[in-house]
């Protein structure tokens, strides 16, 4: 008996699955990466990656995968609450995204954080006044930020027309 999920080749897959997970500390600071790596290279995002979805990962699974790999954070299940689900169609005119958006229930200690620089980027606890203020992607400083902001503790969720330009958003569900 095989006790391990079969493996599947995604690549030809239509939409990419990821996860941003937000972390604040008591100071009302998010937790953001620098990135290194494509996409959104030299811009700021949460924390988050993508779901092993050659195994079955689930989006919960993953959140709490990504930020101990990325942070060196160790979350349990009941500490990550999903708040928002985000569909980009065509982003970057190259693919779409499924993005399912997580909240740490609780603050974090910065001093909790024990990976700050890796492979892909630099971790910066930022002032909620000054994310806008940081190299963002478009999608994220027009929608994504406004709804994550005013969404804590509620869910929401955002269809995105990348395809067109200027690109179009449709919120489908808001519960703040």
């Amino acid at each position: 008996m095989n006790l391990h999920a079969p493996q599947y080749d995604t690549a030809a897959l239509p939409y990419k699955v990821a996860v941003l997970c937000y972390l604040w500390d008591a100071d009302d600071r998010l937790l953001m990466l620098h990135r290194r790596k494509l996409p959104n290279i030299d811009m700021y995002s949460p924390v988050g990656g993508k779901l092993e979805i050659s195994r079955g990962e689930s989006p919960h699974e993953c959140a709490v995968r990504e930020v101990h790999e990325e942070t060196g954070l160790r979350v349990g299940d009941d500490e990550m609450r999903l708040f928002g689900m985000v569909s980009e169609r065509a982003y970057q005119g190259e693919m779409h995204w499924l993005i399912f958006l997580f909240e740490c229930t609780r603050r974090v200690r910065p001093e909790e954080v024990t990976h700050v620089d890796f492979d892909e980027g630099r971790l910066e606890w930022v002032p909620e006044a000054e994310v806008e203020g940081l190299p963002i992607p478009p999608t994220d400083r027009h929608i994504l930020w406004p709804l994550a902001r005013t969404h804590r503790g509620g869910f929401f969720s955002v269809d995105i027309d990348c395809s067109v330009t200027p690109f179009v958003h449709r919120v489908r569900e808001s519960r703040r």
